[in-house]
């Protein structure tokens, strides 16, 4: 006998597996997001709500091969119950599809779950495209915690737009959080900011299938303009790098969030803008620096070891900008004739600056005379307010932009001949401006 099955009974079968999920899903704080990449290994990111076993089952995308499984990884109260599972043994330059077990449960997701490894072109052959997405000045709104009045963070939109652009990975240049003056002065405060900014819906789809790299500014790091001085620098250290998943976080003995990636040929170094910065205010007393001797000194050294055609030097803090306004480093103007004098002394080619910080869009070019001109692309804010026009007088024209926006950059081109292209997109996607550099003009003549 045929069965009839009616629209009640269809309605309760979609009721029952609805419920399922939901049920299942009950333990997922945020996330997952994936970390880094490599060619042979990755890192996922994901928070509980309470103590869990997270495991990750992935499989290579468009295959039917058996299943593989990552270690579990238990998260606990202490650490904000989240986890990194790092995935090895990879196969380089493919693209897998993963399943989140908590508690050895498959998460239900709306919308799909990739990471992918670098591919190994060395020797091989041209380098492969990239295209990446960077930003910063994220702002999600808290009514409870924020200034009375009009809500700070708007436009959220951006992030549909900016995870329609289908980047490889997106490089979060500080103020990803904003921590509030209920916050930045107790572990479970930053904890919360942390997990609250996390855990915002229209976010999760970017960190489930984007690759995340952060450095940080003043508002991840503690008060609005803070420095070396801040008493609970080690507190949000430590919770910075239990919500991100760098490759390495800081130099040894060094402390800071200092790190290194490389994606294809190209080669990124995030620095710390905080950790060993002097107080604004002290100018008689103490050398004034941001970045300190012992950073400065390992950048140098990897820029000179380093071969990318482009080598993306990333501050949360403008450095070019010769004008001295807010807190960029013409205020600091000893450090930043150091950085551009060793940069030219060591003769060190492809050298450029990705900064944010100060809630407007911009292109810095510095002509230097019998060299190369340096570049800086600064790109805020994503959802937080927009400033005003501060003066640059290095600003390349029409290459301002007063609106949240996000920045895209695509490289490609055989090896020895690559192109950079630049964009400014608006949180409803128009491109605000678009500038291209080709490797050749940041070569010594």
């Amino acid at each position: 006998m045929r069965k009839i099955i009616t629209p009640l009974i269809t309605l309760i079968i979609v009721f029952s597996i609805a419920g399922k999920a939901n049920a299942q899903n009950e333990l997922l704080q945020s996330g997952p997001m994936v970390g880094y990449s490599t060619m042979r290994e990755v890192a996922i990111w994901v928070q509980t709500k309470e103590a869990a076993t997270v495991s990750i089952r992935y499989i290579v995308e468009g295959t039917e091969e058996d299943y593989k499984y990552s270690e579990d990884v238990s998260t606990e109260k202490s650490s904000g119950y989240t986890a990194k599972i790092i995935i090895g043994n990879l196969k380089p330059g493919t693209k897998y599809s993963y399943e989140v077990l908590l508690n050895d449960e498959p998460q239900e997701f709306t919308y799909p779950l990739r990471f992918q490894t670098q591919e190994l072109w060395q020797w091989r052959g041209d380098p492969p495209g990239i295209k990446f997405a960077f930003g910063s000045c994220f702002y999600v709104n808290e009514e409870e915690f924020d200034r009375p009045g009009k809500p700070y963070g708007d436009n959220f939109e951006i992030l549909d737009v900016l995870y329609d652009q289908s980047p490889e990975f997106m490089l979060w240049m500080g103020d990803n959080v904003y921590l509030r003056e209920a916050d930045w002065n107790s572990r479970s405060g930053i904890m919360h900011r942390y997990t609250h900014t996390r855990s915002y819906p229209k976010l999760q789809k970017l960190l489930g299938s984007v690759h995340n790299y952060a450095t940080w500014d003043d508002h991840d790091y503690g008060p609005d303009n803070s420095n070396r001085s801040f008493w609970n620098k080690q507190t949000t250290l430590e919770i910075f790098k239990l919500f991100w998943a760098n490759p390495s976080f800081g130099l040894k003995g060094n402390g800071g969030m200092t790190t290194k990636f490389q994606w294809a040929d190209v080669d990124f170094f995030l620095m710390d803008d905080r950790t060993f910065r002097s107080p604004e205010k002290r100018r008689l007393t103490a050398k004034r620096e941001i970045l300190g001797d012992v950073q400065i000194d390992w950048l140098i050294d990897n820029l000179i070891s380093s071969e990318a055609p482009f080598k993306f030097v990333v501050i949360g803090t403008q450095f070019l900008n010769p004008n001295a306004s807010g807190e960029n480093h013409a205020s600091y103007k000893e450090e930043r004739k150091k950085i551009l004098d060793m940069i030219e002394s060591e003769n060190i080619e492809g050298v450029m600056f990705l900064t944010g910080d100060v809630h407007r869009s911009e292109i810095t070019k510095l002509e230097r005379s019998g060299s190369y001109p340096l570049y800086e692309f600064t790109i805020s804010p994503l959802t937080a307010g927009v400033s005003w026009q501060y003066p640059n007088d290095d600003r390349v024209d029409n290459k301002s932009v007063l609106e949240r926006n996000f920045g895209l950059i695509e490289i490609s081109g055989p090896r020895d001949g690559r192109k950079l292209t630049c964009k400014s997109i608006s949180w409803d996607g128009r491109v605000m401006w678009d500038y291209t550099i080709y490797e050749t003009d940041l070569k010594l003549q």
